[in-house]
């Protein structure tokens, strides 16, 4: 196991700060490096730390970042997700990472968990210099929605999400709605126990907030990163939780049979299962074991 340290390194991204922690191994050696982020509407201070000490530990240098709009980085207004502004953020985040002195820009793997792993995918897809991906429980739509929404529901997001695009074209303030919420709530992602599993990810102190500016459902009706997966030339490691009331696990398979060189891994859990323990040990133990197989630590 390897010592390392954690710093603050932010970065810019179109003209917006973003903010980030670098894990940097302490050796002279020229290393690989891991750039990090998560999911819908979430923050890097979600259980995302654990990850991150994991592969550093295991001697790989990493980057770990909150999108602009989101937890510590810059960006107004807050709690917008535009798929296209965190695409351009993952971007700056490697052009930052392959400049760092140390790090060897041709062996950059991209980690990204739920929408973090579909923008996982996107990225690889096009930029054929990334050497490995791990998408952990990963948003791959492919030709069907990852849950059946009842009709009622479906309006009401249209509804808000019509208002609150009005806001923007206006400049007014965002039309918020509940982010994550368990099935009687109004909110994007419902499942049962949802708020008990996204606490178990959530420190006291954290960034998150349970909202969401309602115009993100347009985003999502084009976005289909599993269809990019046919795309990405570098080995990808797909987590699949079996249980996932989120994200269908067959949509991920579909994704990973696309991959030329797609290697699947699956535990008898729930979307925030992979994330805490009983399953998490196992979880970064294998991600771990893949980065590092296709990475090296040591050249």
């Amino acid at each position: 196991m390897t010592a390392f340290t954690r710093s603050d390194l932010d970065f810019d991204s179109q003209g917006v700060r973003c903010a980030g922690w670098l894990y940097r191994p302490e050796t002279d050696s020229r290393l690989p490096a891991v750039v990090m982020a998560h999911g819908f509407t979430a923050v890097r201070d979600q259980r995302l730390p654990a990850y991150a000490e994991a592969f550093a530990a295991a001697g790989l240098v990493v980057l770990l970042f909150d999108y602009r709009h989101f937890g510590d980085s810059d960006g107004e207004p807050r709690q917008l997700l535009n798929v296209r502004r965190q695409l351009q953020d993952w971007e700056a985040a490697i052009v930052t990472v392959r400049k760092l002195p140390g790090v060897d820009p041709d062996r950059i793997a991209l980690w990204g968990t739920s929408f973090g792993g579909a923008h996982a995918q996107s990225i690889a897809a096009e930029d054929h210099r990334i050497a490995a991906v791990v998408a952990q429980v990963p948003f791959c739509r492919t030709e069907k929605p990852q849950q059946p929404v009842p009709l009622g529901k479906t309006l009401r997001l249209l509804g808000r999400a019509l208002r609150d695009a009005l806001h923007g074209a206006l400049g007014l303030s965002p039309c918020y709605i509940q982010a994550i919420g368990n099935p009687d709530e109004f909110a994007a992602m419902t499942s049962p126990r949802a708020a008990d599993g996204i606490a178990s990810l959530t420190p006291a102190d954290s960034r998150w907030r349970n909202r969401v500016a309602a115009r993100f459902v347009f985003q999502l009706a084009n976005y289909k990163p599993g269809k990019q997966a046919e795309y990405i030339q570098c080995p990808i490691h797909y987590t699949i939780a079996e249980q996932d009331a989120f994200i269908r696990p067959e949509t991920i398979r579909e994704a990973a049979a696309l991959a030329p060189r797609g290697e699947t891994q699956s535990y008898d859990c729930g979307h925030f299962g992979v994330y805490v323990e009983p399953w998490f040990a196992r979880v970064v133990a294998d991600e771990t074991a893949f980065l590092v197989r296709e990475l090296g630590t040591d050249r």
